[in-house]
């Protein structure tokens, strides 16, 4: 007898149960079975009567939770029963009482945690800048938080498709912004790669689906070549008795077009979109001795380079990742990226922070990433009230950031983020070692405090009482916390400035014949973009704002109302005859080619990325101001999103006849006579482009040149790509957006 739906789903929901069960790894008592059962049993019956969008069970949501917890990052007990409960707080009746009174403190504190993180997204502009300090912060009370929160978002990532085309650009600059960089620096490389998938699949699908179909045409050829690169690898080892296990490792989509991006190459030309992993197996004292006697083998048998060899084992990250990494030259002339790890290392690799607390063998030992915690949530409770989107790039550059490991006079290790210099390392000791910092003795050399540091300089920072920080320090450090600091440091000395500044504005208010209200001030604030009083009042008494600044911002309306309000905007568009119709231009705004259903009509085309017709777009309004509009793989669109993600505004991209939009090409040539006559009559003559700018340099023999020109979409420009790209002598083309 056909079954009904209804027991259709209970025996899915009960075998993915069952699932959950199995890939659970760690103890399992019978206590600790019953306890997962009673909490899979209260799920169940809060969210019986609920579905997710797509229409199947909502316990299916916090099942799969709970299964990635276990499974994916090696989770026990109390972070499964969190992860199973970890809605139920927030969406139904069930209470953090009832929680704590069936599974303990424990398992309420990270619920209650998680829930503080969802309602903190959806509570303003700057949610997340709110959410990522909530985030670190619960870290270091709670690391389970974070990776459960982790599990979740993976998860609501890996079913986003049924969401609408601006929820899935929001939640994916989100992740990729935020959640990425901290399961990175949590040593979940795994799932750090699968969330920068998933963000490229739903903010740049058709590039996602070239390249994802690009590797798959060429991973038969691929697998051939690494099996016979691989054979004599482990004849040798087999020989010398060492049993490892080879396994290849694909790189995900994402990262092969950011490796794009970095090398300007195309996808046929980058050699490393794979690496081989070697795994030991062995444990112990004998663990080092074994992965380097591997790297001897195929050191032996491929001749390495050098220049990449990193040893992370000796030097773990952070994190605690540990590994040999070379790059040798195989069969062929072909580069191969080579990991080398123990079991140990593996599991470390694979499932970051749970499996180093695991293997940790000293238990009550304060390792690196614990001290990074703490100086983490240091630095967030001293930049509290810090909600700019600036704060949030900065810490989010430093998750991110490649390591370098300097040590101090008593030879204490310090880890810091790559391009750190002498004044990140000061205030990476004690504040006041940076605010008095005058230079240092790297390697018993004297140098300034802007010297960029390397892995193994040992520093000695010299101090001055006189000094003092100074704004041109931002531009000397790399990491929040030295930021923040310096910011602090500022801050108290501008506090003086607070009373000689409020009278100066006031006089100036009273010559202009103006009431001084809290309304008009707040407006002259925002026109200035100083969202702190301290640094408002501080510029009216330096003179930086005066009488001009104080009209400007308060007599806008009156001053500059429709086009006259945009043509200082720089718009990267004009016509196809340009000059003809500067005068026409002025007149008369253009329709907008892509928002729906909305009054506003003050636009601009983002010069960061110059977006074209044919590019995957997204618009976005902040603070009321234009509508910015910039290409979905913008940086700045992403940073801007990760914070403003609910101001994005629905449109569509729509052509518009007679109006060409700024779009920059990149040429590399052999030098050749006639050259340049050919690429300009093409786009003259064929196209019928107008050329902004030309920029041409030649370094032996090879010629680059940089041509703005004007387009009226993407289907052109790819047309003009190709056909230049088959000229003689061209080497390549491509697309800038540094225009």
């Amino acid at each position: 007898m056909e079954q009904s739906a209804a027991e259709q789903e209970r025996q899915e929901i009960l075998r993915r149960y069952r699932n959950l069960i199995e890939v659970w790894t760690t103890r399992k008592t019978t206590k600790d079975l019953w306890d997962v059962r009673r909490a899979f049993r209260m799920a169940a019956d809060a969210h019986k009567d609920m579905r997710r969008k797509s229409g199947e069970p909502f316990i299916l949501h916090p099942l799969a939770v709970a299964t990635i917890a276990a499974q994916e990052i090696g989770l026990g007990r109390t972070s499964i029963i969190s992860a199973l409960l970890h809605d139920t707080v927030e969406d139904t009746d069930v209470t953090l009482e009832d929680v704590e009174k069936m599974f303990g403190e424990k398992v309420s504190r990270i619920i209650d945690g998680l829930t503080k993180i969802d309602e903190i997204s959806d509570n303003n502009s700057t949610a997340q800048s709110a959410t990522l300090k909530k985030v670190i912060l619960t870290l270091s009370d709670d690391v389970r938080v974070i990776l459960v929160k982790l599990a979740d978002r993976l998860h609501n990532m890996r079913t986003m498709d049924i969401m609408p085309r601006e929820k899935q650009l929001r939640i994916a600059s989100e992740t990729l912004f935020i959640y990425a960089p901290l399961a990175y620096k949590l040593g979940l490389y795994s799932m750090k790669s699968e969330l920068e998938d998933l963000s490229f699949k739903y903010s740049q699908s058709e590039i996602y689906e070239e390249i994802t179909y690009k590797m798959g045409d060429i991973r038969e050829e691929r697998n051939l070549f690494l099996k016979t690169f691989g054979v004599p690898i482990t004849n040798n080892l087999n020989e010398k008795g060492i049993n490892a296990e080879l396994l290849v490792n694909e790189r995900k989509a994402y990262s092969v077009w950011k490796k794009m991006q970095r090398t300007e190459l195309p996808f046929e030309q980058i050699y490393n979109s794979y690496s081989l992993d070697i795994v030991v197996d062995t444990e112990g004292k004998d663990e080092s001795l074994q992965c380097w006697a591997v790297y001897s083998t195929v050191a032996a048998l491929y001749k390495p380079n050098n220049k990449r060899l990193r040893d992370w084992m000796n030097t773990p990250k952070a994190n605690g990742y540990e590994a040999i990494h070379t790059t040798v030259m195989g069969p062929g002339g072909r580069w191969v990226d080579v990991h080398i790890r123990s079991k140990r290392m593996q599991e470390i690799a694979q499932k970051g922070y749970a499996a180093y607390l695991k293997y940790k063998t000293n238990k009550s030992e304060i390792g690196s990433l614990e001290v990074w915690l703490q100086k983490t949530k240091e630095l967030l409770v001293e930049s509290d009230g810090d909600e700019s989107i600036s704060f949030i790039s900065d810490f989010k550059q430093e998750l991110f950031s490649d390591e370098i490991y300097v040590f101090t006079p008593a030879g204490e290790m310090i880890n810091l983020p790559k391009d750190a210099t002498v004044l990140d390392f000061a205030y990476s000791i004690h504040t006041d070692l940076g605010n008095h910092a005058i230079g240092a003795n790297v390697n018993r050399r004297l140098v300034s405090i802007d010297h960029p540091l390397r892995s193994g300089d040992q520093v000695e920072v010299i101090t001055s009482k006189i000094q003092e920080p100074v704004e041109d320090w931002y531009q000397t450090v790399v990491t929040a916390r030295a930021k923040a600091r310096i910011k602090t440091a500022l801050k108290n000395k501008r506090k003086s400035y607070r009373e000689k500044g409020e009278e100066k504005l006031k006089e100036m208010f009273h010559q202009l014949n103006l009431e001084y209200q809290p309304t008009l001030v707040q407006k002259l604030m925002k026109s200035t973009k100083l969202t702190g009083q301290i640094d408002f009042y501080y510029q009216i008494a330096t003179e930086k704002i005066g009488f001009e600044e104080i009209k400007k911002a308060l007599h806008i309306k009156e001053e500059r109302t429709g086009w006259s309000k945009l043509k200082n905007l720089s718009f990267p568009f004009s016509s196809k005859s340009p000059k003809k119709e500067t005068k026409k231009k002025n007149k008369k705004l253009p329709e907008i080619p892509i928002i729906e259903n909305s009054e506003q009509t003050d636009y601009f085309i983002s010069k960061c990325c110059h977006p074209v017709p044919g590019d995957d777009v997204l618009a976005l309004q902040i603070d009321d101001g234009p509508i910015q509009i910039h290409r979905t793989d913008c940086d700045e669109a992403i940073k801007l999103m990760s914070v403003f993600g609910r101001n994005i505004v629905k449109g569509k991209w729509k052509q518009q006849e007679g109006i060409a939009y700024l779009a920059g090409l990149k040429i590399t040539s052999k030098d050749r006579l006639g050259l340049l006559n050919e690429v300009t009559d093409l786009i003259f003559s064929k196209y019928k482009l107008s050329i902004n700018n030309i920029h041409l340099s030649t370094n032996e023999g090879l010629v680059q040149m940089e041509i703005k020109l004007f387009v009226d979409n993407t289907m052109t420009l790819k047309k003009l790509i190709s056909e230049l790209s088959k000229f003689q002598d061209i080497i390549k083309v491509d697309r800038t957006t540094r225009i």
